[in-house]
């Protein structure tokens, strides 16, 4: 690893840790703050919601979740902040590379001495630390909002935890991905519609899952791999999906480097 390579990358990505720290943060607050009212109404707001149809319910998760209670409310909830995660990490994985490819200064920083796996591996872990930061801000102001608005109303905090620590699987899965799809493609002129691209489509297919229940979705989309309602539910995390996470993210990290390793890098002309 290079110091001045992971220092350099954290850099430009502080503002953007710091505003969707900021935006993820409202959002949790905002929601949780709605909580006293689903608590306080809960047999009006099971018959609201009843008129929903079925299909509806299934593809936000809400069939099987009780939003009077503090884990259903949150499970709820984070489903918002999935999609929020998931299109910053998303974006990171795109341009961990293609930015300066696009910009045309790749060629300047492989002159330097450091190889391509060192330059990689800086990109990489100063990426992660961005993303382990925003990750924080999410633990904290989960508790902080749970704590400020369930009242008198209790909840187990193991699947808590367990949702909050599957973070890190979702956000490497989408960093890791974006990453060997930037490294696949000629060019990235563009992070945003493809970071975009990604998270919605992930999303999108989740709920496709939930209304459909097709096995075959639930093995493409890390929603279903980590999909909170289930761990909020069954309080421990679908084994099987969870590895399978994994497995793509361990691939896709490998890929990439050796992609990397080989590319033709554009120079200045």
């Amino acid at each position: 690893m290079s110091a001045n390579i992971f220092i350099h990358e954290f850099r430009i990505r502080l503002k953007s840790v710091i505003i969707w720290s900021v935006g993820i943060a409202v959002l949790l607050t905002f929601f949780f703050a709605m909580y006293p009212i689903f608590a306080d109404e809960a047999a009006l707001m099971n018959e609201f919601l009843a008129r929903y149809p079925q299909e509806l319910q299934a593809a936000f998760g809400m069939d099987r979740m009780d939003l009077s209670t503090v884990l259903g409310f949150y499970g709820f909830t984070f489903l918002f902040v999935q999609l929020c995660l998931a299109i910053q990490a998303s974006n990171y994985g795109f341009g961990l590379v293609s930015i300066e490819e696009s910009e045309l200064t790749a060629d300047f920083l492989l002159t330097k001495p450091v190889s391509r796996t060192q330059v990689l591996t800086s990109k990489l872990l100063a990426a992660l630390a961005s993303l382990t930061i925003v990750n924080l801000v999410v633990w904290v102001v989960s508790f902080v909002a749970i704590e400020l608005f369930r009242g008198e109303h209790t909840y187990a905090a193991g699947p808590l935890l367990l949702v909050l620590i599957s973070i890190v699987f979702f956000q490497l899965f989408f960093l890791s991905v974006g990453l060997i799809i930037s490294l696949l493609v000629k060019r990235v002129r563009s992070v945003t519609p493809y970071g975009l691209g990604l998270g919605f489509g992930a999303y999108v297919l989740n709920a496709f899952s939930g209304v459909f229940g097709d096995i075959a979705l639930e093995l493409i989309t890390p929603f279903k791999h980590l999909d909170p309602t289930y761990i909020l539910v069954e309080g421990k995390y679908e084994l099987p999906l969870v590895l399978l996470n994994i497995a793509v993210s361990l691939v896709a990290l490998g890929a990439s480097y050796w992609r990397y390793n080989r590319r033709d890098i554009p120079a200045v002309s």
